[in-house]
């Protein structure tokens, strides 16, 4: 008897890893992909915007792609749409908002003709093989679901970004009734993020910020300046509502701010009054204690409001002492040295700033282990995925998901790029595809790889030399040079002994070859490199890049 054709999953991002969240639900010749995220380019990832995940077996089978589904609206959800819609175009799926977002992006990047679905919370939507049902939660956005996928061979429960926030700002909990009836009727397998499975306890409501909120608004005396991420439009209403509590006009910057604030007013998800709105031209007319400014930056990205604010940069706006600012945000791993950076300069400008370590001004979107084990006790999944965190969250969840009496034999510890098979009867690893990362620098797209971020690491490090000269092949004479041209090594006027060395030894070089053809230039290139490093790391124990530049006169 034949065997029953079984569910594939394949992470191409969002595990072993905060950011560029992507899955891939296989069954039989259908591809169904579940968000399509960015993260925040690393330290040494010198000059690089962003970093999207490598999608090449998408590409490779996007015939077989029949839509993409997204659980909400934040950056490492669909911050990569732009550049997979344009290799892999298919239906979009997602609630209003998130839709919205992803429409500004393909309208930046010029990407045309993806056909959108709105959907709502309960909605069940047929794509291909598959039939999803969005099921609403909380996080720290609106029109946040999780999801429960279908098809012929079981039912996958996938959670999205969560918690469970009994006092919501919209007033709509998650609807845990829903996923209840899914785990009465039977659940495959559950996949749940594992952001914050470390803390013990539940998730503060994000209610709670607003109170904090009107006691910073209450004791201000000049400008209340926010930071924050632009897509919290729950949080950007408890500010705004602050702001109209003590008279103060609301002010947006920064492209990412000024974008989502207004699609969000426009759907009605940010309820502000026209009369209290104003542009950053109309600032000068209004007293420094009428005004709340919200702005980006909160990540102390240096091209952000708040950072060119802090460093003189801004073409409007300059910090100064009267006003106060408050960072609502807590640093993502690997930008707290960008975030430390933009409070110490803040309070160079002589600014009051507050910040997560001095007052309730951030809570998490994401669950705790109560409320992660609430889910796992409702779904009651045969098998289990943990997703969404670095390797140590997951496991940590893989670990509470035992403490609840699932089988470690039918946990996943998932790697981005694994086919993970289920049935039934079985789960298993049946190879990998081809994954990675994709740097975006400027509008080259995957054109920067690892040599390239060598030379560029190379050269902030140690620094380049130049050396250049002019070569008359028929007379074996030098025309010129060899010229020495230093950028980031030493200073030229300081060390002209050190310059003056490297060109004796070049021009030894060039000596000890007598009659020069043109197949010696790669040789001579070659030892010019090696000699000059030889020498300069015997001199200062430094380590530049060389480049020799020979022009041949024939």
């Amino acid at each position: 008897m034949p065997q029953s054709p079984k569910l594939r999953i394949i992470p191409l991002g969002g595990v072993d890893e905060i950011g560029k969240n992507i899955t891939a639900f296989e069954y039989e010749d259908d591809i169904l992909v579940v968000d399509c995220g960015s993260i925040f380019p690393s330290d040494d990832m010198l000059g690089i915007d962003l970093v999207i995940p490598d999608v090449s077996y998408l590409v490779a089978n996007k015939h077989r792609v029949k839509g993409y589904v997204f659980t909400h609206g934040h950056e490492d959800h669909i911050g990569a749409t732009p550049y997979i819609f344009e290799q892999v175009p298919a239906p979009i799926y997602g609630t209003r908002l998130t839709l919205a977002l992803i429409d500004i992006k393909l309208r930046e990047h010029r990407v045309n003709g993806i056909p959108f679905n709105t959907v709502e919370p309960r909605q069940e939507v047929k794509i291909g093989k598959f039939t999803v049902k969005f099921i609403k939660v909380n996080h720290s956005i609106p029109g946040a679901c999780a999801l429960i996928i279908s098809c012929p061979a079981g039912v996958v429960v996938h959670s999205g970004d969560f918690k469970i926030d009994f006092t919501p700002v919209d007033g709509e909990v998650t609807d845990l009734s829903s996923l209840a009836a899914a785990g009465d009727q039977g659940v495959l397998a559950l996949m749940c993020e594992s952001t914050n499975v470390e803390r013990s306890g539940y998730t503060m409501s994000e209610r709670k910020i607003g109170e904090t909120f009107v006691e910073q608004f209450r004791n201000a005396r000049g400008r209340v300046i926010v930071a924050m991420f632009s897509s919290n439009i729950n949080r950007l209403q408890q500010v705004v509502d602050s702001a109209m509590r003590f008279g103060r006009k609301v002010c947006f910057v920064g492209r990412s701010m000024v974008n989502v604030s207004r699609v969000a007013m426009q759907l009605g998800e940010l309820v502000i009054p026209p009369t209290s709105l104003l542009e950053m031209d109309d600032l000068d007319n209004y007293r420094d204690d009428e005004l709340l400014i919200l702005t980006t930056g909160s990540q102390g990205e240096p091209m952000s409001g708040l950072t060119r604010m802090a460093f003189s940069e801004h073409r409007k706006l300059q910090i100064k002492q009267s006003d106060k600012v408050i960072i609502s945000a807590t640093p993502i791993p690997g930008n707290e040295k960008f975030v430390s950076r933009v409070i110490n300069q803040l309070y160079r400008c002589g600014a009051e700033v507050i910040y997560d370590a001095m007052a309730e001004v951030h809570v998490s979107g994401h669950a705790r282990q109560e409320e992660i084990k609430l889910i796992h006790t409702l779904v009651k999944p045969k098998y289990f995925i943990p997703i969404h965190g670095e390797y140590r969250m997951l496991w940590q969840h893989a670990e509470l998901a035992e403490s609840l009496g699932m089988d470690r034999q039918n946990i996943v510890l998932p790697v981005t790029g694994q086919v993970i098979e289920m049935s039934e009867r079985n789960v298993s690893i049946a190879g990998t595809v081809p994954t990675g990362e994709v740097l975006i620098d400027g509008l080259g797209i995957g054109d920067v790889g690892n040599v390239v971020l060598r030379d560029r690491k190379h050269l902030s490090q140690d620094g380049l030399i130049i050396v250049a000269m002019a070569f008359d092949r028929t007379n074996s004479i030098l025309v010129s040079g060899p010229d020495i041209i230093s950028r980031g090594f030493v200073y030229v006027r300081e060390n002209e002994d050190i310059i003056e060395q490297t060109r004796e030894i070049v021009r030894f070089i060039i000596a000890s070859y007598g009659h020069i053809d043109g197949s010696d230039w790669p040789s001579i290139k070659n030892r010019i490199k090696d000699e000059l490093h030889r020498y300069i790391y015997e001199k200062i124990k430094r380590n530049p890049m060389i480049l020799p530049i020979i022009v041949d006169l024939g």
